[in-house]
């Protein structure tokens, strides 16, 4: 069982967000799980072109650290998705990092996977930035199991009982990984979503032809 934690503060060390994610995957070791950990503002992550070249062929015309990114997280069982709250939303990396993700959204490459995320925030809305995060992780094809957030309103203790929350969730991560826990709820959205890219995908098959190859090899798409 491997899980992922992908950081996207740019405070390096002193990082509160990096304490709650050491924290997940420190709960997600307890419970038998090898872990990584990625800080996502060391790498150079270009923005998408929307050129569509991925879809067609699966590689990007863009040349930079985001392959070797992407491999580590499909390499992963589990991926722990960490940022601050920067306008009520995620940090610029972290943004960079989700839409050169369309290709991996196309073929829903992240089923089966797990996820979780955690957000810190200087006033208010980390539950707000930590829905998104998960939302990104349904939107691949994961399943996610949670979340932790916590505003200090100009009180820094208030990291502490986040950070037990952290551990927790990293254990609730590994045991849904070992025990492929299923969300009826989520288990319904992945369905549609499956379907839906399976017929778009189809319907462009001539100029996606990379995707098309993946869905057959999958078994969902009947190749003409």
């Amino acid at each position: 069982m491997k899980i992922l934690g992908i950081n996207a503060s740019p405070k390096g060390k002193e990082s509160q967000t990096l304490r709650l994610v050491n924290a997940v995957l420190e709960g997600a070791r307890g419970a038998g799980a090898e872990t990584d950990l990625v800080d996502l503002c060391k790498l150079e992550i270009q923005y998408c072109t929307a050129c569509g070249t991925c879809y067609d062929s699966g590689e990007c015309t863009l040349v930079d650290d985001f392959p070797d990114l992407f491999d580590r997280m499909m390499e992963a069982d589990g991926i722990v998705l960490g940022s601050p709250n920067y306008i009520d939303s995620v940090t610029a990396p972290m943004k960079a990092a989700f839409d050169r993700l369309a290709d991996a959204i196309h073929c829903q490459m992240f089923s089966g996977k797990y996820g979780c995320a955690v957000c810190t925030a200087g006033g208010s809305n980390e539950m707000e930035v930590v829905k998104y995060m998960n939302h990104v992780l349904t939107s691949l094809g994961a399943t996610a199991i949670g979340g932790v957030g916590v505003a200090f309103q100009g009180n820094p203790d208030r990291i502490l009982p986040a950070i037990e929350r952290s551990r927790e969730l990293g254990r609730e991560l590994a045991d849904a990984i070992r025990t492929r826990k299923v969300y009826p709820e989520q288990a319904s959205i992945h369905k549609a979503r499956r379907q839906y890219f399976c017929r778009l995908v189809e319907a462009n098959r001539e100029r996606w032809r990379h995707e098309y190859d993946w869905w057959v090899a999958a078994g969902e798409i009947r190749e003409k």
